[in-house]
């Protein structure tokens, strides 16, 4: 099944209390940031950061894209399972790339968690696309206030 007529866009204020549902439903990690306040505060902050893909008008994929001026980092891609293999993914990758160029990032990293099944084969299979991994290295994290 080839979902390759999704349509990529940024994520308006509207739609972000979608997200948390819909992070639920594809799978992502959850994190210290999920709740409707971080999501508003990043649409907020950088009203196009979250790309979504939309098929028949329901989110069937996510990006986080930002640049913070040293670098463009890329977070939270998921998809829904039922349209997984598609090319939905390749192709939120590839516009959350653009819009990072046209900000001026030159380097970009992204986030894969080791806990899903998908996300280290599907960031092995963008070799073809120049991605690597950067370095043998772990990211370390910590949620403030807590």
């Amino acid at each position: 099944m080839m979902f390759a007529d999704a349509a990529i866009r940024a994520c308006t204020l509207e739609e972000a209390a979608l997200l948390l549902d819909f992070w639920r439903e594809a799978g992502a990690e959850p994190t210290a940031t999920d709740d409707p306040q971080g999501v508003n505060m990043l649409l907020r902050e950088r009203e196009d950061a979250v790309l979504i893909a939309v098929v028949e008008g329901k989110i069937v994929g996510t990006v986080i894209a930002v640049f913070d001026g040293w670098r463009g980092n890329i977070y939270r891609l998921a998809v829904l399972p039922s349209h997984r293999r598609a090319g939905i993914a390749r192709k939120l990758v590839a516009e959350a790339e653009r819009r990072l160029a046209i900000r001026g990032a030159k380097r970009l990293s992204a986030v894969a968690s080791l806990h899903s099944d998908q996300a280290i084969p599907f960031w092995e299979s963008m070799a073809d696309q120049g991605w690597r991994p950067s370095h043998p290295g772990i990211r370390y994290a910590k949620t403030l206030g807590r």
